[in-house]
């Protein structure tokens, strides 16, 4: 059994009680970005794995959801935000850098700006990795999305005069949460293995919650943001998948499947009992 997991802190609650030998894991841990790890699952090189929501609408042919468990949040999100030279009415035609890290992230920024804010910027891949923030300077842009880690230290740097939270954007906009990963396992993998690793991260997940004040230590030293903030961002992230969470889930598919930017489908999980 491989299972994914994104080297972001926004995973501390949910792999720390694994890294710390609390949580019992029958399985191999890869780490990634959630591009790379939509991928690797994709592939067949992953059995179960965190990935972008998109990327489980993208392939729900193959793929299964794990019950109860997301990154997700209803309002302001932090670690996922358009940084902009000019306000978002001002960006027709400009260019907006768009990170490789996150598809889910990328869809919704291009419904808000096309749907929301009625403007067609024009979306240019960045060259530069997104935690290379003096790289992306260096580009030509208006604006550009970063997400994960990278974001909490630009939004601390002050160097955009706007900013735009991308998950408090998407509550405005339809008053429901925003899932931007879920866990998802390949139909083809052992049920039985897929449904105890899901067992293990529910129980990981619990303890996680439950020590916030300790993975907020964690995450400053790997990160450089400070602990208090480290501590109110995983704060504010929900790791659950309630049905209000479902239901915004299923309104950013329905919106993408309008586009053709995803197959229209319905939502499928793993088998518990």
């Amino acid at each position: 059994m491989r299972l994914g997991r994104i080297g972001y802190i926004n995973c501390y609650p949910v792999y720390g009680a694994i890294d710390r030998g609390v949580t019992p894991l029958a399985a191999e841990l890869v780490t990634g970005t959630p591009s790379e790890l939509n991928d690797l699952l994709a592939a067949g090189e992953l059995d179960v794995s965190v990935v972008s929501a998109v990327e489980y609408a993208r392939h729900a042919r193959d793929y299964v959801l794990l019950p109860d468990l997301a990154i997700s949040c209803d309002g302001p999100v932090r670690s996922v935000a358009l940084f902009s030279r000019q306000t978002v009415a001002q960006l027709h035609g400009r260019t907006v850098l768009l990170t490789a890290s996150s598809r889910t992230a990328v869809g919704l920024l291009e419904l808000l700006c096309r749907d929301r804010w009625n403007v067609d910027p024009h979306f240019a891949q960045a060259r530069a990795e997104a935690a290379d923030l003096d790289g992306l300077a260096q580009l030509p842009h208006e604006a550009v999305l970063v997400i994960g880690d990278a974001a909490l230290l630009l939004s601390a740097q002050h160097r955009y005069p706007y900013r735009y939270d991308l998950g408090e954007e998407w509550k405005r906009w339809t008053g429901l949460p925003f899932v931007f990963a879920v866990w998802a396992a390949r139909r083809a993998a052992n049920q039985r293995a897929v449904r105890a690793a899901h067992r293990s991260l529910l129980a990981a997940r619990d303890w996680g919650l439950a020590h916030l004040d300790l993975l907020a230590e964690t995450a400053a030293r790997a990160t450089g943001v400070g602990i208090a903030d480290c501590r109110s961002y995983l704060a504010g992230l929900d790791y659950a998948l309630s049905d209000q969470h479902l239901a915004g889930l299923t309104d950013f598919f329905r919106r993408l499947a309008a586009r053709g930017l995803v197959p229209d489908g319905s939502l499928q999980f793993l088998q518990v009992a």
